[in-house]
């Protein structure tokens, strides 16, 4: 099993002066300490206007930075919003292509479309349509950086002519290809595309497993018409991250944050919101009651060693994980900047997680991915032989972009002087 890190970069009010720049650096630290612990993703969401719930609306910058400061962690938009207006699909193929190169490679490439009408109305967005669109843009932003030229698309949500789309990236024809999904539906739309499952949802293992059966049964099927140019066959799933000797300790340092980014979701889409005025924190502490935490840790004492969980000890995490290892899981994301966690107990929890739990699950992983790959090869040639291309256009065929002018003007000495 590979395991990742995400990011919403969540910022509870009150907000004190230079609280936003604190969160991105210490994020940044983060991902540069887990590089160095050998963790093997870090992911970053694109919202926008989320006041409390996520100041991730440039995920490119955060994670552009983190690839500076790094060598092996993959870098994974987890995911980029890529309805046209929110952003154009030449400037996401740019992008990616862009950060790919910084990274040397190391790129993993997610879409999505968001869900709130904070975001959908302040882009113009209609929700009904928002993820045919967000499907659309993905296909030619992958047609964008595999092709030179891009032959141009006339499309249902936008358009653009034959342009060379650059740079072009350093995994080819491009880094893998990812979808958020939030149930079993999108799940099976991940396999249908043929692109790996980003899965924002809390599941045990029983329903992870079915998850997991589900979306290789379609990879494995005439449905998988793959999206892009590869086949990504992957289900990544996130759980809730605090990990200290102390079971009660660790649930105190990381159960309440985990808390409100789940509270989070579900108020961000069945509350009214004033933009800038928002109470989001208060309300999550008002619905949650202030002995909330610790009723939590006398339940999870009394369950003694069946308690599994990645907000506990090093034993709680290593059944939690083994059960989803089981279950099929390709990667677990750990959810550990939430809600008030502090940096200084992330970077702690990390530690012991890569010192003791970690090695464990990396373990035969290569064996792993190696049978995994062999035991797919002959599906994956299928879909892909199932794929309309788009065809690459013939020299003679790439139309002339007419001159601007016919004769360039350079203004003579006295004119530049005037």
């Amino acid at each position: 099993m590979k395991f990742g890190i995400f990011y919403e970069h969540q910022l509870p009010k009150p907000w004190n002066e230079g609280a936003e720049e604190k969160l991105l650096n210490d994020a940044v630290d983060q991902v540069v300490l887990a590089d160095e612990l050998g963790i093997d993703h870090v992911w970053a969401v694109e919202h926008h206007f989320l006041d409390e719930y996520s100041h991730s609306s440039a995920p490119e910058v955060f994670l552009a930075a983190c690839a500076a400061r790094t060598k092996n962690i993959r870098i994974g938009h987890g995911i980029k919003q890529t309805p046209p207006a929110y952003n154009h699909p030449a400037r996401v193929a740019e992008e990616i292509s862009t950060l790919d190169l910084i990274s040397r490679g190391r790129v993993e490439f997610g879409i999505g479309e968001g869900a709130t009408r904070m975001e959908l109305g302040g882009f113009d967005i209609p929700a009904r349509e928002k993820r045919a669109m967000s499907i659309e843009a993905g296909g030619q932003i992958a047609n964008m950086m595999a092709l030179d030229p891009y032959p141009g698309f006339d499309g249902d949500y936008f358009s653009m002519p034959c342009r060379n789309v650059l740079p072009k990236p350093s995994q080819k024809p491009h880094p893998p290809m990812w979808i958020a999904c939030t149930n079993r539906s999108t799940i099976e739309l991940a396999a249908r595309l043929g692109i790996g499952a980003l899965a924002f949802s809390f599941v045990d293992a029983t329903e992870a497993e079915h998850w997991v059966k589900s979306y290789y049964d379609i990879i494995k099927s005439d449905e998988c018409v793959p999206l892009g140019h590869t086949v990504n066959a992957n289900i990544a799933l996130v759980t809730g991250f605090s990990l200290h000797e102390d079971r009660a300790e660790a649930i105190r340092r990381g159960r309440e944050g985990f808390e409100f980014f789940n509270y989070s979701i579900g108020a961000m889409v069945t509350q009214d919101c004033v933009p800038g005025r928002t109470s989001l924190w208060d309300d999550f502490q008002a619905a949650r009651g202030d002995d909330a935490t610790e009723k939590f840790i006398a339940k999870a004492m009394d369950s003694g060693d069946e308690y599994a969980s990645a907000i506990g000890t090093p034993d709680d995490a290593r059944r939690h994980l083994r059960d989803l290892a089981g279950a099929g899981v390709d990667q677990l994301i750990f959810i550990q900047q939430a809600g008030m966690n502090r940096h200084e107990d992330i970077c702690a929890s990390l530690e012991m997680f890569a010192r003791e739990v970690m090695p464990e699950f990396h373990a035969g992983e290569a064996e792993r991915i190696a049978k995994k790959e062999a035991e797919l090869a002959p599906f994956i040639e299928a879909a892909l032989a199932r794929k309309e291309w788009m065809q690459p256009l013939a020299d003679d065929e790439i139309p002339v972009i007419a001159a601007s002018v016919k004769k360039a003007q350079v203004p003579d000495d006295s004119a530049i002087d005037r």
